[in-house]
């Protein structure tokens, strides 16, 4: 299996065995039960879906509800499909955190805590103008100047501006699993983890 769903627990740290200290993030990963299997005859290519965390089955239409029930099964919170050939499961089956071991590289993907309508210093790390402000008034933390005058009579698209920040799909590779703690379910990966604290992610190897 190349993945699994997980939710992210918050972060503390660690000491390695060669005395390092290390930020690390805690992932509740799975377990998750396999709620449908695609093949190239059904679906024209092959992929296993997986499902995580249980919703009352009154959150759920009648069709989704259907679905969840072939695989005998709870309606699930978050589901995800990962790509996987030649591999053989049957719906009902249930994947953990036996699926990682200690030392080896997983990329994680989040979705990144919203921070609302930024501006230029907090979204783009502007510097401002500091206490140079030329003569102008209160304009410590603004962009200045975005184009030119009569050419190009426009601003470029992509030009680093104040608008929304936050909220993206964000995918942070190459983090080690530092620890295996199959009996919680739990995760111990380096470094830092998109998302807020109990948001979903996606934990692939």
């Amino acid at each position: 299996m190349p993945g699994i769903i997980g939710k992210k627990i918050g972060m503390t740290s660690l000491f390695t065995a060669d005395g390092k200290y290390t930020p690390v993030t805690l992932i509740q990963a799975g377990p998750c039960v396999v709620t449908q299997v695609k093949t190239v005859e059904t679906d024209g290519y092959e992929a296993v879906q997986l499902g995580y965390g249980e919703k009352k089955l009154k959150r759920v239409t009648k069709a989704e509800a259907g679905h969840y029930k072939k695989a005998n099964t709870a309606p699930k919170k978050r589901v995800a499909e990962f790509d996987v050939e030649g591999a053989s499961f049957t719906l009902g089956d249930t994947v953990d955190v036996n699926l990682f071991v200690e030392g080896e590289f997983v990329d994680v993907v989040g979705t990144s805590k919203g921070k609302g309508f930024q501006g230029v210093v907090k979204r783009h790390n502007f510097a401002g103008v500091g206490g140079q402000t030329h003569g102008q008034h209160n304009r410590a933390r603004h962009p200045g100047s975005i184009g030119a005058c009569s050419w190009p009579s426009r601003v470029f698209k992509g030009m680093r501006m104040a608008g929304r920040m936050g909220g993206n799909r964000v995918k942070i590779q190459n983090l080690t699993v530092l620890r295996v703690i199959a009996d919680r379910n739990l995760l111990v990966v380096s470094g830092s983890v998109p998302g807020a604290k109990n948001s979903y992610v996606l934990i692939e190897k």
